[in-house]
């Protein structure tokens, strides 16, 4: 998908929603479990209330390869179900060398079509390219991250007084462009967003930490969007498990909708 077609998506939804698709099967409405696929069912029906406030869907890998098989199955029915149009994201961080890293991007551009996957640079940019090969595909890597852990690494200064993580977006940012690699920067630190900026103006953010993770919606449009907006806001549990009954999918139908109010008020 063209960087200008997901442009153009935003701005005619008035939205730069992510929806994220952590479909544990644990967490689902019970009474979905009696049917054939309960994940993909569950899925299904969240896509069908949602896809017209969002622009995209985020699908975490692990929820689905966690159950094996079957697991695989209905992580590749839901990506076919989402329509033609909407940015797909699989959210599996991966990061490996030379023919494995050809394998990971054949696995998430080919086998599954999807549109991005998230990506760990820490092994350096032999562990990236393979996945910049591809026409139209996009790479995110992870820059900033909201979890408490990002104090272990990220903020570290190195020699020049630069934290670890602005000279890694630095760094990576040289490997590809806008136009094909895009950066995860934690909505819990949005004020770090205005300063990310400065680094990479014109590259498109994946902001993780909205909802249930406290990151607020405002001060991360505030320091974090440009003239393009630049970014996909993710929210996962905060909507696809805001109810549990069988009335779920029209909770996370309005769930999301209110988020896109929340972001076509910002878009002034």
């Amino acid at each position: 998908m063209k960087k200008k077609e997901i442009v153009s998506e935003i701005f005619k939804k008035r939205s730069f929603l992510c929806v994220g698709l952590d479909s544990d099967i644990n967490k689902i409405p019970k009474h979905l479990l009696d049917v054939n696929d309960p994940v993909f069912e569950f899925n299904r029906k969240i896509i069908e209330a949602t896809h017209s406030h969002c622009v995209a869907y985020k699908i975490n890998t692990a929820f689905y390869e966690s159950r094996g098989v079957k697991g695989w199955e209905s992580m590749e029915k839901t990506l076919h179900a989402i329509p033609k149009g909407v940015f797909t994201i699989a959210d599996a961080k991966r990061g490996d060398i030379g023919n494995t890293a050809n394998h990971y991007a054949r696995t998430f551009f080919e086998t599954l079509p999807f549109d991005a996957v998230t990506l760990s640079p820490y092994m350096g940019e032999d562990t990236i390219r393979p996945f910049l090969e591809y026409e139209h595909k996009w790479a995110i890597l992870l820059g900033l991250t909201s979890n408490p852990g990002a104090m272990d690494f990220q903020f570290i200064n190195t020699a020049n007084g630069k934290k670890v993580y602005e000279e890694v977006i630095r760094k990576c940012a040289s490997w590809g462009n806008p136009d094909n690699m895009m950066f995860v920067t934690g909505a819990t630190r949005a004020e770090m967003l205005e300063e990310i900026r400065q680094i990479i103006p014109d590259h498109f953010l994946l902001v993780p930490g909205i909802g249930a993770q406290g990151g607020s919606l405002e001060l991360t449009y505030k320091y974090g969007a440009n003239q393009e907006i630049g970014m996909l806001v993710n929210s996962s549990r905060d909507i696809i498990f805001s109810d549990t009954t069988e009335n779920f999918a029209e909770a996370a139908g309005r769930k999301a909708a209110d988020m896109q109010r929340q972001m076509s008020a910002l878009m002034v």
